[in-house]
């Protein structure tokens, strides 16, 4: 006798197993584009482009070539899988990344490895996708929060993953000579062995995905009545954003890019009619006939200011941290602090391993940290507090080459963790001011495009600069050039911070969802804010508080 479980429609189960093939394909796919980090500027070196010191510019286009076409094609995929389903686009854009792998791992040329990433980033529109499966799949409400929360963890799992298999197994004659010895494959195509088993792990979440991955589209899932279509177009997530840097934007989930719960308050307004009728209405929507407000501006702007410095911070890294080191740098006898040549001179695998720390490092603050500062200092104040600190990190970074060898990765871990605290905490009270300016709900899906079409574009635009800058400061003898050109910009967005007003009654609470760690807070209810206006009919009063 052969038995079968069906799942019904109607269930409203924890999702485990569904979510848990979901996570494989999710986390594959940072692996597969992480991994290229370490080595890219080593690997644009071995293609002779240009001058040595414009490997870091080729460097900055091909990470951001995936970014670029997958943002392009984000909106696509997503109306695709609204027409033929979600397993099908996810399936494909799994094959795309996979593709992508192999033809940057064999390619011989910048412009074929180049071809690679753009071909992976036009495939793939798995950031979207999935996080609408996730949406559909929930049925509970009360399960929303902690669903939403395992796709940024995985995608951190994957940033640690994917710089540690990329920087440990690329150019394996000179890592690993015993085993893999000159004169072999290996040799012949140094950067195809991290590829290779990026791709197996891609290639795994393939089977498992089309075997056991079920079609979420309300009208084409298994089961579904074909005489009752779903209008998508106003509840289906906002595709925005590449895999790069940061998860995609989302003002429309309650975790806001993290695995925390973030409860964003909301005011009413409660209007009296003639004849002891009433009605409810929101403030925000008195004022429907305009959404982009001048807080909504500014705060997307920050967002595009905190997304280009980011993305210069990690696409400078493993360039700085493998550049050769100079034989003797001495500050006093020339007299200028703008005369600091070279890197940490580390090998790639040491890279790779210093960035999986990175990764390590981001998910302690994420989890930990930052449920506590925001809660016990607030939204706002976090935000001006690492909007303000944050160019710091940035002129420290170049003169890490003045510390002795024994305190070189004290000083990078230190900085490293100074640069997370900053950055983990800088993403997430952007996203939650965002949501608390939008002046009404059906607003969301706006401000959120144009949120992630900013953050999309200053992934793609900062890493070719940052490279050029860097490429530019090692001819005049100051490769942190391109670190001082990062901080300008982050000091901008510090002069920028004072043009954000800020709501007084805005609250926001944070609790972390990971066990152990919510602490007390989290069964603090914030105050509610009734406001009352007492008027005449079709008079206009000014809001009382």
């Amino acid at each position: 006798m052969k038995l079968t479980r069906t799942r019904s429609v109607s269930d409203d189960s924890f999702p485990t197993s569904q979510l848990s093939v979901l996570a494989i394909c999710r986390l594959a796919e940072p692996i597969a584009i992480f991994s290229i980090f370490p080595y890219a500027w080593l690997m644009v070196q071995s293609f002779h482009i240009g001058s040595e010191n414009d490997a870091s510019f080729y460097a900055g286009i091909l990470i951001s070539a995936f970014s670029l076409c997958e943002a392009a094609s984000g909106m696509f995929w997503g109306g695709v899988s609204d027409r033929i389903g979600r397993k099908p686009v996810v399936l494909l854009g799994c094959c795309g990344t996979m593709l992508s792998l192999l033809m940057v791992g064999f390619a011989k040329s910048f412009w074929f490895a180049l071809a690679g990433r753009l071909l992976g980033g036009l495939l793939n529109g798995n950031i979207g996708v999935i996080q609408t499966m996730v949406g559909e799949l929930v049925k509970n409400p009360s399960h929303e929060v902690k669903a939403n929360a395992v796709m940024p963890f995985i995608f951190n799992i994957g940033t640690i993953a994917g710089p540690a298999i990329g920087g440990i197994l690329a150019n394996p004659v000179k890592g690993f000579p015993s085993v893999f010895p000159k004169g072999g494959f290996f040799d012949e195509y140094p950067w195809a062995l991290p590829n290779i088993v990026c791709a197996t792990i891609m290639l795994f979440s393939i089977i498992l995905s089309y075997f056991y991955l079920m079609e979420t589209h309300p009208d084409l899932r298994e089961g579904a009545d074909p005489a009752i279509k779903h209008d998508l177009g106003e509840n289906a997530p906002m595709i925005g954003g590449g895999s790069v840097s940061e998860p995609s934007v989302d003002l429309l989930h309650d975790n806001y890019g993290t695995f925390n719960e973030v409860e964003v308050s909301t005011h009413d307004e409660w209007t009296v009619k003639p004849g002891n009728l009433s009605g409810r209405s929101s403030i925000s929507e008195k004022r429907a006939d305009k959404w982009l407000t001048w807080r909504v501006a500014m705060l997307v702007i920050a967002l595009g200011i905190y997304t280009y410095h980011s993305m210069c911070f990690d696409h400078l890294l493993p360039i700085f941290l493998q550049d050769k080191r100079a034989e003797e740098i001495n500050i006093l006898a020339t007299g200028s602090l703008f005369h600091i040549e070279g890197g940490a001179g580390l090998s790639t695998k040491t890279v790779g391993m210093i960035m999986s720390v990175n990764g390590l490092i981001a998910l302690f603050i994420q989890a930990v940290v930052f449920p506590i500062v925001a809660d016990k200092l607030g939204v706002f104040r976090t935000f001006m507090m690492v909007t303000i600190l944050h160019p710091i990190v940035f002129f420290i970074v170049p003169y890490l080459v003045l510390l002795p060898e024994n305190l070189l990765f004290v000083g990078i871990y230190l900085c490293l963790t100074i640069r997370q605290f900053l950055s983990i905490l800088d993403y997430p009270v952007l996203l939650i001011m965002l949501k608390q300016a939008s002046p009404a709900p059906r607003y969301l899906g706006k401000i959120n495009g144009l949120a992630a079409s900013i953050g999309a574009s200053s992934r793609m635009i900062a890493p070719p600069i940052a490279g050029l800058l860097y490429g530019e400061g090692s001819k005049i003898g100051f490769t942190g050039l391109a670190w001082y050109g990062a901080g300008i910009i982050a000091i901008l967005g510090v002069f920028q911070l004072f043009a954000v007003p800020r709501e007084r009654d805005d609250l926001a609470t944070v609790r972390s969802i990971v066990p152990g760690l919510a602490g007390d807070h989290e069964h603090i209810v914030p105050k509610q804010i009734v406001d009352v206006t007492v008027a005449d009919s079709e008079i206009d009063v000014e809001r009382q508080g």
